[in-house]
């Protein structure tokens, strides 16, 4: 198991980002507080990542993301990812059957990857070119 700086116990840089993880999410996971103690500046590197790319307003907004986040947390078969995004899904809007659903078009997803890699079937639709 890994180890964690809890809030309690962070200094320094861990806890300035402590304090901003805590003001955007209400709360520091635990995948914050492992790679904290690891290094702080993996730490640091981390977080702004998250909050580019996850909590900035973009072309996507966050439910979308935290639902594509799901989506490749469950292929890649990260269980504390699956969980997480599940919940932050949740938070951000996401119905259970929303969740259902995704998890429905994962599994069959899956399934036809298997089938067309299996076969070698070439493919014939592809995206435009612009």
């Amino acid at each position: 198991m890994s180890t964690l700086v809890n809030e309690q116990d962070a200094t320094g840089k861990t806890k300035e980002i402590y304090d901003d993880i805590q003001k955007t999410f209400g709360m520091v996971p635990n995948f914050f507080k492992a790679q904290a103690a690891v290094d702080p500046n993996w730490l640091e590197l981390n977080w702004q990542r998250e909050k580019q790319i996850m909590v900035t307003e973009g072309a996507l907004d966050r439910k979308t993301k935290e639902l594509i986040a799901l989506v490749v947390s469950m292929v890649n078969k990260c269980e504390y990812c699956s969980l997480a995004h599940e919940g932050m899904a949740r938070m951000v809007g996401a119905s259970k059957d929303e969740i259902n659903e995704v998890k429905k078009v994962v599994e069959l997803f899956c399934s036809f990857n298997s089938i067309a890699d299996s076969l070698k079937v070439p493919c014939d639709l592809m995206p435009p070119t612009e």
